[in-house]
């Protein structure tokens, strides 16, 4: 869910359009201002939270302290777990890049680089945060020409670089296709500000999955796209040249043949002295 501050300014307006129209149709914006602050009280975040049934939020607000200022995390239990607080330092939209853009619904490519979301424990965090944000419905199988839409996230000098491509397929004389990269937008240049992070243990605890929702193998079923269930039965090798066929004359074996079957040999008749 996207939510607007009471006090949101026409760039944190855009970034949030801009957020959904990446996110759509799995996302949902309030368009009306709410006038709230995440830090110092979370019950408004909470309420729109039971309300959308939605476990992760991007909060956009603007003031003299904190100008141009988003606020992502999520929630546990209808509770927040992690809130990091992100400056907007320059933005470019989707309008102002003049490419063709990535159908709704694209499940995006996540690509992340610089060592601080490796090492740094905040923004280890944040990398957590954006995957669970961007990376859509979880499915088992995805094409080729599915995959149009990179997101590109760089963290050094302690900014985050966030950058949005369609990917293009080219012909390369191979069945491999060459691969080319255009800007689409929105890109971001971010910088971290305040953050508020879950304790370990309740961080643990939240990435726990009850048993009642892990999914029971059983042997030889198998399901399709539309629920249909398939089984697969296991049998003992059947002889076929016992199997009963349509009698016709034609089919009908020779005499030489049943012998062979029987494993004897066909008698010949003695020939009788003129």
């Amino acid at each position: 869910m996207l939510i607007k501050g009471g006090n949101a300014n026409l760039t944190v307006t855009e970034v949030l359009k801009d957020i959904y129209a990446v996110k759509k149709p799995f996302a949902v914006l309030y368009k009306k201002k709410n006038i709230t602050r995440p830090f110092e009280d979370q019950t408004s975040l909470e309420f729109f939270s039971k309300k959308s049934d939605c476990s992760l939020f991007l909060f956009g607000s603007h003031n003299k302290k904190r100008p141009n200022n988003l606020i992502i995390g999520r929630m546990f239990d209808y509770h927040v777990l992690d809130m990091i607080e992100l400056g907007i330092e320059k933005f470019v939209s989707l309008k102002d890049v003049k490419n063709s853009k990535c159908p709704e619904g694209t499940k995006p490519m996540l690509i992340f680089a610089g060592d601080m979301f490796d090492v740094n424990e905040e923004y280890r965090r944040l990398k957590s945060l954006l995957i669970d944000f961007f990376r859509g419905p979880s499915v088992p199988n995805i094409r080729l020409a599915g995959l149009e839409c990179v997101l590109h996230f760089t963290a050094v000098d302690g900014k985050i670089y966030m950058r949005s491509y369609k990917v293009l397929l080219k012909k390369s004389g191979c069945k491999i296709p060459r691969i080319e990269l255009e800007e689409m937008g929105p890109s971001l240049d971010l910088v971290m500000r305040r953050t508020h992070l879950a304790s370990d243990d309740l961080y643990k605890l939240s990435l726990k999955q009850p048993k009642a929702l892990k999914p029971k193998k059983k042997k030889n079923i198998s399901h399709d796209v539309f629920g249909t269930t398939y089984g697969r039965i296991h049998m003992q090798k059947q002889d076929l040249s016992k199997l009963q066929t349509r009698k016709m004359k034609g089919l009908k074996k020779r005499p030489a043949e049943k012998s062979t079957e029987d494993g004897g040999v066909s008698p010949k008749k003695s020939k009788s002295a003129s």
